[in-house]
């Protein structure tokens, strides 16, 4: 009798964890869902095989204007084919930059001077792991295409450079990226693509 008693204890409490965990789900996804901010999914791939999705999730209230470009960018297929090409391990991952779509590896990361350029949006969202942050020259409105996301906390970047976003999802892929074999100049020796598509 004993025995069967507790048979039935833990039957109900398993059952239990199990509804809990699924409501749980349920509420993280449906507060994900109503999140009103855009959100666009990255698919990264190198020599051909995907790497895997990062999915992002872009703040327009705090910095409405790179928000437009990121997704004027993206509607018109700019980011696909591009690469991340700067890549260091404790920091970030940095695309985005046309000229690493067809030229040589040596004009990576030095961005076309007719692209339009964004002025600063500084914020107080701070450069955490997972967050999307403008790439800029010396000059703080220099902004145009190029993007970093953190791997690793890098709030010495606060206030300097403009936070416009996060990965909700898929920070597995960015490490994977800033994880792999790379030259002195942090690009990886075998280019890492990106295709971009808007998806909320």
């Amino acid at each position: 009798m004993k025995r069967n008693t507790l048979i039935m204890t833990f039957a109900i409490f398993a059952i239990g964890t199990f509804l809990t965990l699924i409501l749980t789900t349920e509420k993280t996804m449906s507060e994900q869902n109503k999140s009103k901010n855009p959100q666009y999914e990255i698919t990264v791939k190198q020599k051909g095989a995907e790497l895997g999705k990062i999915i992002l999730e872009l703040y327009p209230e705090i910095a409405p204007k790179h928000v437009h470009n990121f997704d004027s960018l993206v509607s018109s297929g700019f980011y696909d084919g591009t690469a991340f090409h700067r890549v260091i391990p404790g920091f970030m991952i940095q695309g985005g930059d046309p000229n690493s779509k067809t030229m040589p590896k040596e004009k990576w990361g030095y961005g076309d001077p007719s692209q339009t350029k964004v002025p600063a949006e500084f914020n107080s969202t701070s450069h955490e792991r997972g967050i999307l942050s403008a790439a800029r020259s010396q000059d703080p409105n220099s902004a145009t295409s190029q993007f970093f996301i953190c791997v690793a906390d890098a709030k010495f970047l606060d206030r300097q450079y403009t936070a416009f976003g996060k990965a909700i999802s898929g920070m597995e892929v960015a490490d994977k990226v800033v994880n792999s074999p790379r030259d002195r100049n942090d690009n990886p020796n075998d280019k890492i693509e990106m295709f971009i598509k808007k998806i909320k």
